[in-house]
């Protein structure tokens, strides 16, 4: 049975969730967008998109992922 009552804190943990999986996702297409343009993303810059959790990060890093010529260009 689904109950209609929430926590503040059951909100905030479901937010955080959804962000959460909403960051693993723009991960995955940021790296997939590099690769399909031939841009090398060294382990380095891997771990630092990997581990970023930040959307708005992720959003600029996407953008300019249609752009760039090197991973540089990318998370400058």
């Amino acid at each position: 049975m689904a109950f209609e009552y929430q926590t503040e804190l059951e909100r905030q943990g479901e937010a955080k969730g959804r962000a959460k999986g909403m960051a693993k996702g723009m991960i995955k297409i940021i790296l997939r967008v590099l690769e399909r343009r031939g841009i090398e993303v060294p382990d380095e810059a891997r771990e630092r998109i990997q581990s970023c959790t930040d959307t708005t990060q992720l959003e600029q890093w996407f953008d300019r992922a249609f752009e760039a010529t090197t991973i540089d260009d990318v998370i400058r």
